[in-house]
Order: structure tokens, then C-alpha cells, then sequence
């Protein structure tokens, strides 16, 4: 599909970090349009195949036009990453060489009015990145307690006002005011107290709207899955690239390649008795994220907010 157009993040360091191969496997867990994919493929010449895995079925289509000089070399799955384990194992395609995961949003999925993820253009309260299936946002709303819906804002949103927004959008929906992006964006509005609006330089349904993205998708629920599951798909020396876009998943995947990267302070003897680790399970190829350089962040505001993290598996 043309008109889902997405410029891919750190799209070098990705490539660099990831080091495709001729004749290796790698998955791009989080496809999008492809355009991550379409490195590692070239990298990978002549020989590499590329496993390309999406929720959104729209993405697939765009990604299926974006790869078909390299079809041949690309198996494409309609799945979430979180998937992983089960995509390949019935593909019997493990173990991996690499493996990416970019967290964001694509740009054609907040652009669209209609998949409900913009608060400046009224659609449907969906948000859902697979549209097949799940709960939508406003069939979240209308489940949750008040209670329940300040504990997301606050959760996912780090939203400080997370209580006064709730009780008024549980309010509003009950009236029936509430059936679209801009009236709840309207409505959060005018839940904030004025003197806060004064001093935000960011929309004020910005936190709100982030929330329950990541609320109606499971996201944080999707990402420690992957990140429990991976080590045991990559082979020796196989590496895996995170993207991360808010501190919620970035400290996460920090902290879990830490975890990865631990061995014992005991003595061999010692440490063996104790059932602790000698040698690491992977090791992380970046002390410290990987951020976008200026130029890309001019270009691609989506770019500013992004921290690569890698790690290779310990042979």
C-alpha cells in the first residue's frame, strides 16, 4: 500500500550494530514498511533471509512492495513480536543470527485518522495496531473503573494528573460526549488545571493518549515477553537491536541486557554451589544508547526520542 510511508530510525546503526551476513537469518520482529529490512538485506547479499514479522496488516502490504526485489529471501508473518517463539518454531527456522525490534508508532499510523491514534484528527477511539483484532480504546474506557483508568494514566503516561482526567473522561463517556479522538483529546483538556497548560510545552493530551496506546496494545506486556524469550532464539554470536521511544520501554531493555550481561563475584567453586552464572549469557555492544545524530533528528522529529540498545549472544 503507497500511502503507508515511514522513515526508518537509526536505520544505519541498526544495520551496523545488527552485522548481517551472506547466508545468515535474521528477523525484523516490528516490519513496518520495511525499510530496516531493506538494509539488512542488502547487507546480507547474496544469500541472507530475512524473517518479517508485523501486527499491522497494512504495514505488511507496504513492506511486501518495499521487498520485492528480495521476495525470494523474505518470509512475511501476520504476528506480534511477542509471537516470536511460536512464529519460529513453526517455521522451524531458529536459530536466528539477529533479531530487531523498533518500538515506535509508525508515522502512517498516526497520520491515519481513522486507526483512532491522533488526538488532531477526529476518528474512532481504536488505537489498536492490529486492527483484526483485540480491544479497542473505547471498549477499554467504558470496561475500566475510574480507579483502574488513573492507574494506566499514571502507569504509562507518568501523568500527574491521572485521577481528575479519569473521573472526567469516565464522566463524559457515560453522557455520551466521548465518541471520538478529538472530543476525549478535548475533554483531557479540559480536566488539566489551567496553570499547568501555561507551563507544558506539549499537548495536553499527549501523556493521556500515550497511555492508552500502550494500554489498548499491551505493549509493555508484548516487550518483556520478547525480552525473556529472545536469548534462547539467537545462536552463538547472533545479536539483538532494540529501539526504544520513551523511558517505559528503555529501562526495561536496559535492564534486562544487564541481567543477561551478569555473571558471579564468586569463586567458581563457590558460585557453582550457589547456582550462579560464570560466563555471560549475552553481552551488551553499547555501554550507553545509541542516539540519533543531528541531521536525522532535523530531518525526522520522530527520531528524537529514540535509544538503540544491542547485544550478541555469548558463544
Amino acid at each position: 500500500m503507497t500511502e503507508f510511508q515511514h522513515e526508518s530510525v537509526l536505520a544505519a546503526q541498526t544495520v551496523e550494530l545488527l552485522a548481517p551476513r551472506g547466508g545468515g537469518l535474521y528477523c525484523d520482529a516490528t516490519l513496518g514498511a520495511g525499510g530496516h529490512a531493506r538494509r539488512i538485506l542488502e547487507a546480507s547479499a547474496p544469500d541472507g533471509r530475512l524473517i518479517g514479522i508485523d501486527r499491522d496488516p497494512s504495514a505488511l502490504a507496504a513492506a511486501r512492495a518495499t521487498l520485492a526485489p528480495f521476495e525470494d529471501r523474505v518470509t512475511f508473518v501476520h504476528g506480534a513480536f511477542s509471537e516470536l517463539p511460536a512464529i519460529l518454531g513453526a517455521l522451524g527456522a531458529k536459530p536466528l543470527d539477529g533479531v530487531l525490534v523498533d518500538l515506535g508508532v509508525s508515522s502512517p499510523q498516526l497520520d491515519r485518522a481513522e486507526r483512532g491514534f491522533s488526538f488532531t484528527r477526529e476518528g474512532p477511539l481504536d488505537m489498536r495496531m492490529d486492527p483484526t483484532r483485540g480491544e479497542t480504546c473505547e471498549e477499554l474506557l467504558r470496561r475500566v473503573s475510574i480507579d483502574e483508568l488513573a492507574e494506566i494514566l499514571r502507569e504509562y503516561g507518568e501523568e500527574k494528573f491521572a485521577g481528575r482526567i479519569a473521573r472526567t473522561i469516565k464522566e463524559r463517556l457515560r453522557d455520551g460526549e466521548v465518541r471520538t479522538t478529538t472530543q476525549l483529546a478535548a475533554v483531557i483538556a479540559r480536566a488539566m488545571p489551567k496553570w499547568s497548560m501555561r507551563h507544558d510545552k506539549i499537548d495536553p493530551a499527549t501523556r493521556s493518549f500515550q497511555a492508552l496506546r500502550i494500554a489498548v496494545n499491551r505493549e509493555l506486556d508484548e516487550l518483556d515477553a520478547f525480552l525473556a524469550a529472545f536469548p534462547d532464539l539467537l545462536g552463538p554470536g547472533g545479536r539483538c537491536v532494540v529501539i526504544a521511544f520513551h523511558s517505559l520501554e528503555d529501562r526495561r531493555v536496559k535492564e534486562r541486557f544487564r541481567e543477561l550481561e551478569w555473571t558471579s563475584r564468586l569463586p567458581p567453586d563457590l558460585a557453582a554451589s550457589a547456582g550462579e552464572r560464570l560466563t555471560p549469557i549475552c553481552r551488551t555492544l553499547a555501554k550507553k544508547p545509541i542516539i540519533a545524530e543531528d541531521d536525522e533528528r532535523d530531518r525526522n522529529p520522530r527520531a528524537r526520542s529514540a535509544k538503540l540498545r544491542a547485544c550478541e549472544k555469548a558463544a
